[in-house]
């Protein structure tokens, strides 16, 4: 998998993609490469007893880590490390919470463009692989368009969107941590100047709230990719991403300007799309068109590209 992979990624220029998903049942792990760095997710088996949770012994994870150095070239300490858990994805919160205070921070490439990430403290790295195809497709239309970033996380969609030349980027997430991410991002980037601070804010804010907020016809572009599901404290209100996807694009489309598009993402593996109560002009299912070519036969999220 590394030989094949490894040679479209350099074909493409592309330096943080996945080389390995679960693709051995005794072997229930994913491998992603970040740069010169490697990044290891376990993830627990199906066991009857939700609350039991499978930790390798350490000579198995130094055993396997080994294995990784030897055909990566990675080196052993460069290798990190997380257990994810069977029902992390229904813990308020959970992306945001720290599992560690390591604080190794370091900066990739990707698309010309450049991302802050962590491989140690939190459960996900600041930069969500399977979207890399999505990115580039927002960055394709963002020129001189009004973009709206909801859910935004570490904001690598607003990035792309203001480095392609958007008139604005909004960048709305609940936690202070990942807005700050995001303007770091930005920084990096060196998109954040005197003149151009003030087309990109940063919103702390609950997106369900947030949405009842815009007046009609404020942005052209949106990307949403919310959590499955939170119930977090800041909220007002639980969001499940099933019962609650049809307001959440309905409010979105009231935002929307005439012919405005809408970007949307679920990682809901049960996912429906409840298209007789969504009034667009245009639904297309780009889940197939947004698939990287690390994650074919693999991906478990939903994309579609929701026109007003």
């Amino acid at each position: 998998m590394f030989k094949h992979r490894s040679k479209l990624a350099r074909r493409q220029k592309i330096y943080c993609y996945r080389i390995y998903d679960r693709d051995l049942t005794e072997f229930p792990i994913s491998i992603d490469l970040y740069g010169e760095k490697a990044y290891v997710s376990i993830y627990a088996k199906k066991s009857a007893d939700p609350d039991l949770e499978d930790q390798w012994p350490e000579d198995k994870i130094n055993a396997c880590f080994a294995v990784i150095s030897q055909v990566t070239g990675v080196a052993q300490s460069e290798i990190y490390l997380k257990q994810r858990s069977k029902m992390s994805h229904r813990i308020a919160g959970a992306q945001y919470e720290k599992v560690d205070s390591a604080g190794h921070y370091f900066t990739v490439e990707e698309g010309g463009l450049k991302f802050r990430v962590n491989l140690s403290d939190y459960l996900d790295t600041g930069l969500f692989l399977d979207h890399r195809i999505t990115r580039q497709m927002v960055s394709a239309v963002a020129s001189e368009k009004n973009v709206l970033n909801l859910f935004c996380y570490t904001g690598a969609f607003s990035v792309y969107a203001a480095a392609a030349g958007a008139a604005s980027v909004t960048s709305v997430d609940l936690s202070n941590t990942y807005l700050n991410w995001t303007a770091e991002n930005f920084s990096y980037n060196h998109l954040l100047t005197p003149s151009t601070k003030n087309k990109y804010p940063f919103i702390p804010a609950d997106v369900k709230a947030y949405l009842k907020t815009i007046k009609p016809a404020s942005f052209d572009l949106v990307v949403m990719d919310p959590p499955t599901f939170s119930n977090s404290k800041k909220m007002k209100d639980v969001l499940d991403i099933q019962r609650d996807h049809v307001e959440l694009i309905t409010d979105v489309l009231n935002a929307l300007t005439p012919g405005g598009q809408l970007y949307f993402s679920t990682n809901f593996t049960r996912f429906v799309l409840d298209q007789d109560h969504i009034t667009a002009s245009k639904i297309t299912d780009i889940t197939k068109k947004t698939t990287p070519f690390d994650f074919e036969g693999k991906l478990k999220r939903w994309c579609y590209l929701i026109e007003k």
